[in-house]
């Protein structure tokens, strides 16, 4: 029988990393004093040999731009190789293999394996074959570590940016709660924290699974059910918004949801009083008109931070490697000299 994501052992060295409750406010300080070590090597001002003639399996059987080029960019900063493949079309999956079977062979021709699947549960089943460590890269509406990791790390420094710290924080999420696997593995990360109050907006039909809202409250936290995303964003110190999840949707649940407008823009924020609340969304934002999603109009507010969130994940995902592969900081030092080609450019 194939264990849950939790079921598995805390991340670590030649260990799986599938959901955030393999982590501890321990692993989440080593994790993040690696992001900040390899700051200069996703940069491109130095250049990392650590993981010289390692070779990252990525594979990708649901659309991805940020995530897949972010891992795969983290691999080759820090000197590995990478084989990759999208989608099912292009793998043997089209003829009928298992994810075991796949697993199994792949695994052996890697170091490490990341992996994203449409189906809830399906990367916890790679890893149950794997030979090696696989990281979770989103499962259908399950878990996306990673992306949990980079968010927590983004909100932390911006809130510390501020002033403020990630303990007692007031915290405004909004949009697609039930399908944004984003939503769910943030909110369980951030019951690591203390004093967290969770102000919450969805349409209807959308709500955060009971199953969410158990962990976060069972933890002591605080969950504030509003009814708007102004009321959601009034009084927090950060906002997370989630486009709606339209390919996981049947089209009676996107009837009944009722999805079109903005569901958070500037003048939403203005009436709510905050326009300099940290912004902040996993991506991709849907752009098209109506889309009931974050404007681009709040894009020159100064706390947004989408794009934050987007650096630090080469940074977070660097230091995932780190771990799985068992790089201490001294190894990484070790294996860092300076990138002549990017001194010699003239970056104004």
């Amino acid at each position: 029988m194939t264990r849950t994501p939790d079921e598995f052992p805390p991340f670590g060295p030649g260990r799986h990393l599938l959901s955030v409750q393999q982590l501890d406010s321990g692993l989440l300080s080593q994790i993040f004093e690696l992001a900040e070590l390899v700051d200069p090597i996703a940069a491109g001002t130095v250049r990392c040999t650590v993981l010289d003639g390692a070779v990252l399996g990525s594979l990708f059987f649901e659309p991805s731009t940020r995530t897949r080029l972010s891992f795969e960019s983290a691999f080759l900063r820090l000197g590995g190789e990478v084989t990759t493949t999208t989608g099912f079309t292009f793998s043997s999956m089209a003829k009928g293999e298992s994810i075991h079977d796949t697993s199994r062979v792949v695994s052996g021709y890697s170091d490490v394996m990341v992996v994203r699947h449409p189906d809830k549960g399906s990367v916890a089943e790679f890893a149950e074959a794997s030979v090696v460590p696989v990281i979770n890269a989103g499962d259908g509406d399950g878990e996306h570590p990673s992306q949990a990791l980079l968010d927590l790390y983004t909100l932390t420094r911006e809130l510390e940016a501020r002033g403020k710290t990630i303990d007692g924080a007031t915290v405004a999420i909004v949009g697609d709660l039930k399908y944004g696997r984003t939503v769910h593995s943030l909110m369980k990360l951030l019951t690591l924290a203390s004093g967290i109050t969770f102000r919450l907006f969805s349409p209807p039909s959308l709500e955060l699974p009971l199953e969410i809202e158990n962990y976060v409250a069972e933890r002591g936290h605080r969950i504030i059910e509003c009814d708007s995303a102004g009321d959601a964003v009034s009084g927090a110190d950060a906002v997370y918004a989630t486009r709606v999840q339209r390919e996981r949707m049947t089209e009676e649940v996107l009837a009944t949801a009722n999805v079109s407008g903005n569901l958070l823009n500037r003048q939403i924020l203005h009436d709510a009083g905050s326009e300099d609340i940290v912004i902040m969304h996993p991506l991709p934002r849907d752009s098209r008109h109506d889309s009931f999603d974050l404007s681009a109009d709040v894009d020159d507010l100064p706390g947004l931070s989408i794009f934050h969130q987007t650096d630090n994940g080469l940074r977070i995902r660097m230091a995932i490697f780190l771990v799985a592969m068992g790089c201490s900081a001294e190894a990484v030092k070790a294996a860092t000299k300076n990138q002549s080609w990017n001194a010699a450019l003239d970056w104004d």
